[in-house]
């Protein structure tokens, strides 16, 4: 992260962690409980994690009387139902990304992470001040939804892989789990991709039926054991620079909340992007020196690769474009706030890390 990165981080995490202290609810309020169906096991660091703070978060700021129950994956229903459940009111909120309901519209990945995109402190001023929320809520409004980003990830790692990737061509025919707009980047890549649940990738690493999977940052692919059935371990997270995690919640349920129970869950996920801020950059680098531990090949992929599959992005960013105007509306708000961010950055770049010893 660079200088001016860091001071943008620092004031964002400043300012939501101020934010958290809601006064709690009034006697005016009604008493509100919810069921959250979760993506994702409460042990995954983050991923999990984060979904289980909403929890304690939204009881401990509103005095109890606004909880939200989290529901491990299955309890409820399968998580990709969870779509369809939160927008016919058959459960109020789910814990999940917006990469998952690509299917549906593609424009809907855009408000996860976008690959060679923008890292947090860009993401997070496109989203709050630069555009990006003004069309993210009208994309989810129109399913009854009402969306939020309620956490997230850091930087991940490109995948696990059961051979070395040396060439753009060593993608072809590769079976790989990643989901969002990085795969359908790797299926222009000659790859053959596909989603899988958390709890299913391990056993399909294992038997065969993939040959590599990306799934978070280090610290939460130590705790899936990936390392024990897959030997290259390779970054940069091209696909997924910065990931919003979010809450969806059916858009009647949401109205029915009063301001100050809005505005508690709005600051409790508010708090929840700078806890997934502050872990993503603090708990990686254990994880790392673990994987070395175990023999894991850890690598960059090769600029000429990274090059590669940046082409491939961009081919697709063309066909979603002439697909879906949502699509196209947010990649152009996006990319017309970074292209007047640049300057901004490349004034405060100070190549901090290189003064750091080895």
């Amino acid at each position: 992260m660079t200088q001016t990165s860091t001071r943008l981080a620092r004031q964002f995490l400043a300012a939501t962690a101020l934010m958290c202290f809601v006064a709690p609810a009034g006697a005016q309020d009604s008493a509100i409980k919810w069921s959250m169906q979760s993506w994702f096991p409460s042990n995954l660091p983050q991923a999990g994690t984060l979904g289980k703070e909403i929890e304690r978060k939204i009881e401990a700021v509103s005095g109890g009387n606004f909880q939200i129950q989290f529901f491990e994956p299955g309890a409820l229903m399968p998580p990709a139902e969870c779509f369809d459940a939160v927008s016919a009111g058959a459960i109020e909120a789910c814990w999940t990304i917006a990469a998952y309901w690509q299917g549906r519209n593609p424009a809907f990945s855009i408000f996860a992470a976008t690959p060679f995109g923008p890292q947090w402190p860009e993401l997070l001023g496109w989203f709050y001040d630069g555009g990006g929320k003004e069309l993210y809520e009208p994309l989810y409004n129109q399913f009854n939804i009402h969306g939020m980003p309620c956490g997230g990830m850091s930087p991940e790692a490109a995948g696990w892989f059961n051979k070395e990737i040396n060439t753009a061509e060593d993608f072809a025919g590769l079976k790989m789990r990643i989901p969002g707009l990085g795969a359908a980047a790797l299926d222009k890549a000659g790859a053959s991709t596909q989603l899988l649940a958390a709890g299913d990738i391990y056993p399909a690493l294992e038997l065969g039926t993939i040959d590599a999977t990306e799934f978070a940052t280090p610290s939460a692919d130590r705790v899936l054991g990936f390392h024990e059935v897959a030997a290259n371990y390779y970054f940069p997270g091209w696909h997924q620079p910065a990931t919003f995690y979010e809450l969806i919640i059916n858009l009647d349920s949401w109205n029915g909340l009063s301001d100050t129970q809005k505005v508690q869950l709005e600051m409790v996920c508010g708090d929840n992007v700078r806890q997934a801020i502050v872990e993503g950059e603090s708990r990686q680098s254990d994880a790392l020196a673990f994987f070395d531990e175990q023999g894991v090949n850890v690598a960059r992929l090769p600029e000429e690769v990274l090059e590669a599959l940046n082409n491939h992005w961009l081919a697709v960013v063309e066909e979603y474009s002439a697909q879906s105007p949502e699509f196209a509306a947010a990649w152009e708000s996006l990319e017309t706030f970074r292209a007047k961010h640049k300057r901004w950055s490349d004034l405060q770049e100070t190549h901090s890390l290189e003064f750091l010893n080895d």
